[in-house]
């Protein structure tokens, strides 16, 4: 392989076209110097534009020069089909933008996008999901709604909201719109406006329900007429605001009814490849950018230094550290959680972090005791389950002073276990953010 690239570097030279022209040219000129046939040229020289062959070429590169000005993104998800002999693949789409998608919405906020979520951004024009597909049709249709959610956002210019909490009266779940399905949530980042997307199944809701709840909580609601991100042509897409403000709601219906036909994995227009060859985009230019464009799905995972993987199965991404903390580690460990956790002093976002935190714990255990050490209730008791009294942290856990010390002797206890490692930095991190968090509450009364 190594013997190859240096052969192609010493064809090719430091020419790097940037068009599909381009790519022809020097096809051209390898023909004819080294004798060579026209798609040998062709492959060679799209190798040189990083891009895996002329085909792939004439997929992502511009014609001429002048159309490199036009942003765009190209989407890529690759695909392993058990049910078809194990057959494999990769799925890209080419989408022309109005501007650069980091324009359109942020690296961070783009993770709480639908379809986004699991794609991870490996040049300035490239997006890789880490997770197969289960085939081919799912990698398509998995693509197809990232698209949709991204034309929403460059057709309206609304941006995924954090605070889902402001789609419910009072902020209590309870008293949600009736028959909502497939929410999303959104913000005008011009008028700072909340924005609820709801797209039910058609004919499933009670619009008269749904009318009656607009009246009470003083929301306006409308339905669009475009097919809609999640399902098209199978869920209809509402758009729902709080109507005692000024926001022009109307507007916004009217750039949604606008839009074009949203895409759909039966009318598939990207490129299709039967390998799980790596496709380098035009923008990755560095070793580091080649690198950074695989797939971590294809590979297959290797213990090293500091992390172990979940599993050894090709596409398992998941991994932990390589230390243990033992039985009676855990076992303390799950009494500080289960502590914080029942703790009155606390916020619900320590909650929710400290539960994630004993989830991974737990699986972390599992995996580095032997079998039959811990087996049925003993197991689970560890970080779930607790005896009214048993604990004897719950006393300190009645002052946020108390919290704050426990949770400081629990990241000892984890970095005392583990070796420092990407895993460990996380569950870290929860830990800290408790604490900050537990920081700027209110002063307790004790």
């Amino acid at each position: 392989m190594q013997i190859q690239a240096r052969r192609m570097a010493m064809l090719i030279g430091d020419v790097r076209p940037t068009t599909l022209d381009g790519v022809k040219s020097l096809a051209a000129q390898l023909r004819k110097e080294q004798g060579i046939k026209y798609s040998i040229a062709l492959d060679l020289a799209a190798k040189a534009a990083n891009c895996t062959n002329f085909r792939n070429a004439r997929r992502v590169l511009p014609a001429r020069g002048a159309a490199l000005a036009r942003p765009y993104v190209l989407l890529t998800i690759y695909w392993y089909d058990k049910e078809q002999r194990y057959r494999s693949g990769r799925e890209t789409l080419k989408i022309e933008l109005s501007k650069p998608i980091l324009d359109i919405c942020g690296k961070s906020a783009l993770k709480r996008v639908r379809g986004f979520d699991d794609l991870r951004m490996v040049a300035d024009d490239h997006f890789v999901c880490d997770t197969l597909a289960a085939t081919q049709t799912y990698a398509r249709k998995c693509i197809c709604v990232a698209e949709r959610s991204l034309r929403f956002m460059e057709h309206t210019g609304l941006l995924p909201s954090r605070d889902y909490r402001k789609a419910y009266l009072n902020g209590s779940a309870a008293d949600k719109l009736p028959g909502s399905d497939h929410a999303t949530y959104w913000i005008d980042p011009a008028s700072k406006q909340y924005i609820l997307v709801d797209e039910p199944y058609s004919r499933a809701p009670d619009e008269a329900k749904r009318a009656a709840w607009a009246a009470r909580v003083g929301w306006q609601i409308t339905k669009t007429s475009w097919p809609g991100m999640y399902y098209p042509y199978e869920c209809d897409l509402y758009v729902a605001t709080d109507g005692g403000s000024k926001y022009d709601l109307d507007n916004l219906v009217e750039k949604i009814n606008t839009m074009p036909a949203p895409s759909r994995e039966t009318d598939w227009s990207g490129e299709s490849s039967a390998s799980w060859d790596t496709f380098i985009s035009p923008m990755a230019k560095t070793k580091q950018d080649v690198r950074r464009a695989r797939c971590r799905g294809t590979i297959y995972p290797a213990s090293n230094a500091t992390t172990v993987p979940y599993s050894f199965s090709l596409g398992s991404s998941a991994r932990r550290p390589a230390g243990k903390m033992g039985i009676e580690g855990h076992i303390e460990a799950g009494r500080i959680i289960k502590a914080v956790l029942w703790s009155d002093q606390s916020a619900y976002a320590v909650y929710n972090r400290m539960n994630s935190l004993r989830s991974t714990l737990e699986d972390w255990m599992a995996l580095e005791i032997g079998r039959g050490q811990l087996e049925g209730p003993e197991f689970f008791d560890v970080y779930y389950h607790e005896a009214e009294g048993d604990n004897p942290y719950r006393e300190m856990a009645k002052s946020r002073a108390g919290i704050v010390a426990m949770l400081g002797d629990l990241k000892l206890k984890l970095q005392a276990a583990y070796p420092d490692c990407a895993p460990l930095r996380k569950q870290l991190h929860r830990i800290d953010m408790s604490v900050s968090l537990i920081g700027k509450m209110n002063p307790a009364d004790d």
